[in-house]
């Protein structure tokens, strides 16, 4: 809170944030309190999204020495905001958690554990067998059973779940794969998680506790058709070369 980093962080938690001023705070404080008590270097980097409300203010009035605000001039999409703090951070590991904290940081442990078995990235699940869901409302149950279908079918991805928000990556993959990544919007996941397949990143899917946050914005359905028209996009993308034009490597294949 009050002393710089002097070694390096072991790992950079990033939280994208658009107009969170009645979640920041308690995030922030849930985030250091068990990151801290892990007694590594960590730093926090909230990756602000052109946030209107009070958002920005509240994180800046905190002047925590190893929390970095990340501000935008004008709301670009969560992929944004997202890329942006994971291309900013320092650390060994790089965690992206929503600020809702659907779900909570103590599951970082379980996506840590499986770097640590040699894993480039670990997405948590909402759909692996163990996870525990509460709160999630028919409709969105039904959606999402079905933009998993269609991605498993269409993009050959393991990953069950590819939109849970909570993502653990190390430090070479996220670099490569967020300054590769294009989709702005909320299908940046299943864009991310495309590319480590292509780019022969191991990829690994861990079970995690998931709560439906009161006051969630997201429209549901209206997502679910963006995510639809990112799925053409990313396609359109590939055939185009611009994943290789934005970040050339001859490990990029079919």
């Amino acid at each position: 809170m009050t002393e710089p980093l002097t070694p390096p962080p072991v790992v950079s938690v990033v939280i994208p944030a658009y107009n969170e001023e009645w979640r920041i705070l308690p995030t922030i404080g849930a985030i250091a309190t068990h990151m801290s008590a892990r007694g590594e270097p960590w730093e926090l980097i909230i990756a602000d999204d052109g946030s209107t409300d009070a958002t920005i203010s509240l994180v800046r009035d905190l002047r925590f020495a190893n929390l970095r605000l990340l501000v935008a001039e004008e709301n670009r999409g969560k992929g944004n905001a997202v890329r942006r703090g994971m291309c900013a951070a320092r650390g060994k590991l790089v965690l992206f958690a929503d600020a809702d904290q659907s779900t909570p940081i103590e599951q970082f442990d379980r996506l840590a554990a499986l770097i640590d078995a040699g894993f480039d990235v670990v997405a948590g699940s909402r759909a692996a067998q163990g996870a525990t869901v509460s709160g999630k409302s028919l409709t969105r149950r039904v959606l999402s059973r079905g933009l998993r279908a269609v991605v498993s079918r269409g993009f050959g991805i393991t990953v069950t779940d590819t939109q849970c928000g909570f993502k653990l990556f190390t430090k070479d993959a996220a670099q490569e794969l967020f300054s590769t990544q294009l989709v702005n919007g909320f299908s940046f996941d299943l864009e991310v998680l495309y590319l480590a397949r292509h780019l022969g990143y191991r990829v690994a899917e861990v079970p995690v506790e998931w709560i439906d946050a009161p006051g969630s914005t997201v429209d549901a359905a209206k997502v679910s058709m963006q995510f639809l028209r990112d799925l053409l996009r990313i396609r359109l993308n590939r055939v185009l070369g611009r994943y290789r034009r934005a970040r050339p490597s001859e490990r990029f294949g079919a």
